[in-house]
């Protein structure tokens, strides 16, 4: 079975931010293909979503699975969708609603 993945408009922001961050601090082409070695990461949830860490101390349901030593994805596994809710780089902390 495979499962569709879903952006939240917060995690597409956040693919946006980290887009502009690296482009800012190294350049364009390697934000380019850093966000799209994240794409391709979430794209990949559609196979095996039930990976990653379970944070039910934050948010019923929630999983965090780590990308590259440098950025945590935040997501739900909803019926056969996988939500992505967050995609928070360099140690980002956010407060997750109920």
């Amino acid at each position: 079975m495979r499962f569709e993945v879903r952006l939240t408009d917060e995690a597409e922001a956040d693919l946006r931010d980290i887009f502009d961050f690296v482009s800012s601090q190294a350049s364009v082409a390697r934000a380019q293909a850093y966000v799209n070695r994240i794409i391709g990461f979430l794209a990949g949830l559609d196979v095996f979503p039930e990976r990653g860490t379970i944070r039910e101390d934050i948010k019923p349901g929630l999983r965090i699975i780590g990308f590259e030593r440098s950025a945590c994805i935040a997501f739900l596994v909803e019926g056969d969708s996988v939500v992505i809710l967050r995609v928070l780089y360099a140690g980002r902390q956010v407060e997750f609603g109920a």
